[in-house]
């Protein structure tokens, strides 16, 4: 049995998990294997993104073994901006600038959150460098490879020894 995740606390908590724009095959990947861990670890999940992200996902698990409860970007800020959503944790994927600024929204309307941004594509160091505000970072040269974006997640995460 895994050990439940804390998010902060020790009792598994809530995680929201932005997905940016699907041009880099990378996210596809890293997202499902974020899904299944942050799932198998307690959190009560949400994935959020664009329509055609979320279709992406609906597709590659049609039985929902990894990805569960998914919403509409939009949908998602308007509850959170309403007080009627929160969360512990949140986890952004970033390959471009409208990621990074998703995810500054999300830092302005979620103070009280652990923030992880994982930055990959081709230069991610310019995108990592521009975010101007506490949080943590993932940052990995990965399109359309994730092994070493998924190895970074497990150190951030305490899923180093993580066989999965």
């Amino acid at each position: 049995m895994t050990e439940p995740l804390s998010i902060p606390g020790n009792v598994p908590g809530k995680a929201l998990l932005l997905l940016g724009c699907p041009e880099a095959p990378a996210q596809q990947a890293i997202a499902l294997y974020l899904a299944h861990q942050l799932r198998s670890h307690g959190a009560d999940l949400l994935i959020t993104g664009n329509p055609s992200v979320l279709n992406l996902l609906r597709v590659s698990d049609p039985e929902k073994h990894y990805i569960g409860q998914m919403m509409v970007l939009e949908k998602c800020i308007e509850e959170i901006v309403e007080k009627r959503r929160t969360t512990d944790l949140c986890v952004v994927c970033a390959h471009n600038d409208a990621a990074i600024a998703y995810a500054a929204t999300m830092h302005h309307l979620l103070p009280d959150s652990r923030m992880v941004v994982i930055i990959f594509g081709k230069d991610p160091e310019p995108l990592a460098a521009s975010i101007d505000f506490p949080c943590e970072k993932i940052v990995e040269k990965a399109v359309h490879n994730p092994m070493q974006l998924k190895a970074k997640v497990n150190e951030v995460f305490g899923w180093a020894a993580s066989r999965t």
